[in-house]
């Protein structure tokens, strides 16, 4: 179910949301928060603008934004003057948001007659499954999103491969899944995600965020995650090649790639053949490439196959 811009009132400004307006919302709608969900909600407001900061945008941007829950990030997105596409599958969660919208842009405009204007056309509501998402109303240069933690990753690279039209990526995941995103070559937390998110442009680790602006606060601290996306050529069957080889280089880390990647290639043999056409020890382990590595690597297992 797509809710277009213009029906929803026209905001005269934007108030943030505070602790006590979650917890009245949420009691509004009935909800409790689960962890099978990853509900956790954003209280502080000053949190949500150092979110908003960190993603970088310039101008008026259009900004999809995944799992807005309570509707903190949208509103402060909306603050700083970009359209926002919101996407939550939650149906209780889709139906309350575009009151909680109107609610907090009159109350502000209510306040401060020079609080910051947002107009209606600067948002849109999609209540749908952001992993089976193949379409949108706006096309998104970027996404912003405190993610659902439980599926923050396949959401990420589906986004990244769906919407060409992204050029930039701010997201809050688990700390743990951020430093995942953003690690290198020879980081033991370096793996599928990193290259994978890496493909796509540079990743970098852009905050850490603490439990005890979160309701429920979770167990764990989360982390902002930034990526600039350079790669405008996304060629699908590239990605296929690139993305089956780090698969299977991956599969078995402590293996050599020569070992790692015998099913990927047909045989050991024919895997040494490859990686040394590519320039790679074959001895080496998958945590050792980069993405220009994986690259050259899918690169001769393609002119190998069509020779």
């Amino acid at each position: 179910m797509i809710v277009p811009a213009n029906e929803c009132c026209k905001l005269l400004a934007v108030t943030l949301l505070t602790a006590r307006d979650i917890r009245e919302i949420a009691a509004d709608i009935g909800l409790r928060p689960t962890k099978q969900k990853g509900q956790n909600f954003v209280i502080d407001p000053n949190t949500v603008r150092s979110i908003v900061t960190s993603a970088k945008l310039e101008g008026r941007s259009s900004v999809v934004e995944i799992g807005p829950g309570l509707g903190s990030l949208t509103l402060g997105l909306l603050e700083a003057g970009h359209h926002v596409t919101a996407v939550e599958i939650d149906e209780v969660l889709a139906a309350r948001l575009p009151a909680t919208v109107e609610k907090y842009g009159l109350t502000a405009a209510a306040a401060d007659e020079t609080a910051p204007a947002a107009e209606s056309s600067n948002f849109e509501l999609v209540n749908a499954d952001a992993l089976s998402l193949t379409e949108l109303p706006t096309a998104p240069d970027a996404l912003v999103a405190n993610l659902p933690y439980n599926v923050a990753v396949p959401v990420l690279l589906h986004f990244l491969e769906i919407f060409p039209s992204l050029k930039s990526v701010l997201v809050m995941v688990q700390l743990e899944v951020a430093e995942r995103l953003a690690a290198g070559p020879g980081s033991r937390t370096y793996g599928v995600p990193s290259v994978k998110a890496q493909w796509y442009g540079d990743v970098t680790l852009s905050g850490r965020i603490g439990k005890n602006v979160f309701w429920p606060a979770p167990n764990i601290d989360s982390g902002l995650v930034h990526i600039d996306v350079s790669r405008t050529h996304r060629d699908p069957d590239d990605r296929r090649r690139l993305f089956s080889v780090v698969d299977a280089a991956f599969a078995q880390r402590r293996k050599t790639l020569r070992a790692a990647l015998s099913t990927w290639a047909g045989s050991p043999q024919r895997a040494e053949e490859l990686l040394r056409a590519a320039g790679i020890d074959p001895k080496a382990r998958g945590e050792a490439l980069g993405v220009a590595d994986f690259e050259r690597l899918a690169a001769a297992n393609q002119e190998s196959s069509q020779s």
